[in-house]
């Protein structure tokens, strides 16, 4: 009997974030669209949600970025492709990406990359190690302002990018399946009295996400208004915002909680959902999230966000690294009447609904692997 063909996705490791469940509802779709599905990583937490769904994980060091060790995943890769018929290999970061570059040529399989950051080029031979994610047979850029990065920085053709945004699964995030309950024990546990309003900024822990400048707003803001991060990262930064949220007399007003559980219920939860990076976003998964939880948003003006939010009616922008013009955005919003913010949160969910829905993401990118099995 013929086996169908198998399509095999690369990345560094399976513990948490885009990428990692980007490439589960892959596996996924791949799997319902009678093609065999095989992912490779250095394994973790969400190895498990493969499984539960049927598909193979080879546990390799792929988030080395040594060339012996870029050579060996490559040969381990080589001989995977070979030995389960994998006509595509889909690579989703760049350490990985370079073995699994070598293993297509190797096999005679497609190379597939997903273009998933702006990557810097701060340093000698960056734009030489970021170029791998633009040698794909096709490159897949997840946001417009990463499709006219890859074809201006890398000088890809247009013919080999295609355009798949992120999408957001609207069953798991929806506004109708979280108990009011719910929500009102969230907000007690965040500390939040009746009649304050609850600022949420969902992001790893790190400089660039702007977890700081959120942290200046508050100090700008009436003292009935608090701010909650959710998110893991470093303890140390973790400490210096706690220090510079003393320092500015907000210490009280604010929350870090580390990883969240049940991301959809801190959305519901909050008033106003932030998006603050001041480092050109890719895409900005956590804001369709939160446009899908019907959340008024306001995000940083500039990558990705730029095409996810219309300002003033799927949420609003604001220029990025100004705590000033954060504060005086946010005040606007908080002193709009309810009905008028939850249009705004309405109107955002209905925009996922049509152009970032999972299933669309799932479509497209089984559209490119149809294109090259041909």
């Amino acid at each position: 009997m013929t086996l169908p063909p198998a399509v095999l996705q690369v990345l560094p490791a399976l513990a948490s974030g885009g990428v990692e469940r980007g490439t589960i509802e892959i596996a996924e779709a791949i799997r319902d669209a009678g093609l065999r599905p095989i992912v490779a990583s250095a394994g973790g937490a969400l190895v498990a949600d493969l499984a539960a769904l049927g598909v193979p994980h080879l546990a390799l060091p792929l988030a080395t970025k040594s060339p012996l060790g870029i050579w060996r995943n490559a040969a381990a890769l080589t001989a995977l492709a070979r030995e389960h018929g994998v006509r595509i290999i889909h690579a989703r970061s760049r350490a990985p990406a370079w073995s699994a570059l070598l293993a297509a040529r190797r096999a005679g399989a497609a190379f597939v990359t997903t273009y998933h950051g702006a990557y810097n080029e701060n340093l000698p031979g960056k734009r030489l190690y970021n170029s791998v994610m633009a040698r794909g047979d096709r490159v897949i850029a997840i946001s417009r302002f990463i499709a006219e990065l890859v074809e201006q920085r890398h000088g890809v053709p247009p013919a080999r990018i295609r355009l798949i945004p992120r999408g957001v699964d609207p069953r798991r995030f929806d506004p109708a399946a979280v108990v009011p309950e719910a929500i009102a024990a969230q907000r007690r546990d965040w500390g939040a009295a009746p009649g304050e309003a609850v600022i949420l900024l969902p992001g790893r822990l790190t400089r660039w996400k702007g977890q700081s400048v959120l942290v200046q707003a508050l100090a700008l803001l009436p003292a009935t208004s608090r701010v909650v991060l959710a998110g893991g990262g470093r303890d140390g930064f973790r400490d210096e915002l706690l220090a510079l949220a003393a320092r500015l007399g907000v210490g009280d007003r604010l929350r870090i909680l580390g990883h969240v559980p049940d991301l959809a219920l801190a959305l519901a939860s909050a008033d106003i959902v932030v998006h603050a990076s001041t480092d050109a976003e890719a895409f900005g998964r956590t804001v369709i999230e939160a446009q899908a939880m019907a959340r008024p948003v306001i995000a940083a003006d500039l990558g990705g966000p730029r095409e996810t939010v219309e300002h003033g009616a799927t949420g609003w922008r604001v220029l990025p690294g100004d705590p000033a013009a954060l504060a005086a955005l946010l005040a606007q919003v908080l002193a709009m009447p309810d009905a008028a913010r939850q249009a705004v949160g309405e109107a955002a969910r209905q925009s996922v609904l049509r152009h970032y829905s999972t299933a669309a993401m799932q479509a497209a990118t089984l559209d490119v692997y149809r294109e090259l099995l041909g």
